[in-house]
């Protein structure tokens, strides 16, 4: 190579490696201060797109933890008040029980009578009361088949829809709480039951005790009105087994999920200190070749002075 002055080649070589190795150390300190190996899309587009898919699902997951797990709390609130109204259920059936015996007489049976409507008003209170996050759950406004359901409009009605999944198909990502009304008089209790068939006491079996046949025909009623109210603490006892089932299924999918983004989003530590290391001796040797080669044009000096 001659020896110019208006180039310094040496220099400019020197230079471009200089900018290549600080280039690539930068890169490898904004990885390991970040501690993650796509921190762009330059770093690795298909990869960024990938990541930005499974980071999506990963809150979607989560949420839908936190949306099972409210609908087992919902779930639980309404078996509380379910328990009490059993409670109030078999109090009215041990009323009937006494009034139903002939060594009472019509003042007192009308005394147990009035405990009896007590009951009943009880009953239907509890289940007009009942509500999570204001929503009413044992009056009527939950019940109905999963196609009543209606999420139109600002307040949705029927059956109550709790999503769980990252998409919008019904087989995988969400299923219906459908409770039946727990009100007296769904359950053919209290004066404000409906009239049954047949006549006489049978007509009106549940809805009061003040007679002995009125009594004796509402122990039928009262054991109907009692299968009611299993049938729905069973209906909410099987859907609280498949929440909690569902929720450690979202938890075992959002890690798996979470694992497979870190593969691809997240810097080896241990990789990258070694990339790092070597990027910065290169560093600092090009810029101790880039002084000399700097200083190598005063050579051409030293001849013309010569």
């Amino acid at each position: 190579m001659a020896l110019v002055i208006n180039h310094n080649l040496m220099a400019m070589n020197a230079s471009r490696n200089l900018s290549s190795s600080y280039g690539a150390l930068s890169v490898s300190t904004r990885r390991l201060s970040s501690g993650l190996r796509v921190g762009t899309a330059a770093d690795d587009a298909a990869g960024l797109a990938v990541r930005e898919l499974m980071r999506s699902d990963i809150k979607s997951l989560q949420q839908g933890i936190r949306n099972a797990n409210d609908g087992i709390s919902l779930i639980q609130t309404a078996d509380g008040a379910l328990q009490i109204i059993d409670e109030k259920l078999i109090r009215m059936k041990e009323l009937a029980t006494q009034a139903a015996t002939g060594t009472y007489n019509s003042d007192q049976r009308l005394i147990i009578d009035s405990e009896y409507q007590a009951m009943a008003s009880e009953i239907t209170r509890i289940a007009n009361a009942t509500d999570f996050n204001g929503i009413h759950l044992l009056n009527g406004n939950l019940s109905g088949e999963n196609s009543a359901h209606n999420g139109n409009g600002l307040v949705s009605t029927g059956p109550l829809k709790v999503h769980f999944g990252t998409a919008n198909d019904c087989a995988e990502d969400y299923y219906y709480i459908s409770i039946g009304t727990a009100t007296a008089s769904a359950l053919g209790l209290g004066h404000a039951a409906a009239t049954k068939g047949g006549t006489g006491a049978a007509a009106n079996a549940g809805k009061s005790i003040s007679t002995q046949a009125l009594a004796q025909a509402s122990l039928d009623a009262l054991q109907d009105a009692i299968v009611s109210k299993d049938k729905i603490r069973a209906n909410l006892g099987a859907l609280q087994n498949r929440l909690e089932n569902t929720v450690s299924n979202l938890e075992i999918q959002a890690e798996n999920v979470q694992a497979a983004e870190s593969q691809i989003s997240d810097v080896d530590v241990a990789t990258e200190m070694t990339e790092f290391t070597r990027q910065q001796i290169l560093t600092q040797s090009a810029v101790s070749m880039l002084s000399q080669a700097n200083s190598l044009p005063r050579m051409a000096l030293s001849l013309i002075g010569g």
